[in-house]
């Protein structure tokens, strides 16, 4: 079960949020402040999968919060949210790494919208290393091991991730020509071009 971490001064918020998180499967732990939210996530015993973060609470800011977060956990997706949504907060909030910006007020069909935009980009994160590491492998098998059979296979799996990477084109012109299939190298380096 993943687990949350809802920072936000503001009680009705964090029960709110809780509820809906807790009624899509997840485990809600919760802070109403910037201090008590920092213990958690430098506690590494504590496995934090996703956090909600206020941006405006006494004490620590959002912001600085949402720094040591980047710091600390660095790969743990963060939704920033705010009653004072102006474009420069979203702008500094993104820069600093934050996934989602969620402005209040909001419902429980907007939390699930937001969850489910989390839960594709953390799925497409993971294709496109998956598909960093099968291209990796491709360029490993066509120019250091010469398999150009293994690395036409991997192509294959390489373009079903994600049809529209230029790269992947370039690479299956290359294992063509290396096949002696002039005219397949030459019409996936067009494919290439066209990108």
């Amino acid at each position: 079960m993943k687990k949350v971490l809802v920072i936000d001064d503001t009680k009705n918020i964090r029960i709110l949020l809780s509820t809906c998180l807790e009624l899509r499967g997840y485990d809600v732990i919760t802070a109403d402040n910037g201090i008590e939210a920092l213990k958690m996530i430098q506690d590494k015993e504590i496995d934090i999968d996703l956090i909600f973060l206020d941006i405006r609470m006494p004490g620590i800011s959002g912001t600085e919060v949402l720094k040591v977060i980047k710091a600390t956990r660095s790969s743990c997706p963060v939704v920033i949210m705010t009653a004072f949504a102006t474009v420069k907060n979203a702008i500094e909030c993104t820069k600093l790494g934050a996934l989602v910006y969620l402005q209040k007020p909001f419902s429980p069909e907007r939390i699930n919208l937001v969850l489910d935009e989390i839960e594709r980009k953390v799925e497409l994160k993971s294709a496109n290393n998956i598909k960093k590491d099968i291209l990796d492998e491709i360029r490993e098998l066509l120019y250091e091991n010469k398999n150009t059979i293994e690395a036409h296979e991997l192509l294959k799996k390489a373009i079903s991730i994600n049809p529209y990477d230029k790269e992947v084109y370039l690479l299956i012109s290359e294992v063509n020509k290396v096949m002696g299939n002039v005219d397949e190298a030459i019409r996936f380096e067009r494919i290439y071009k066209l990108f």
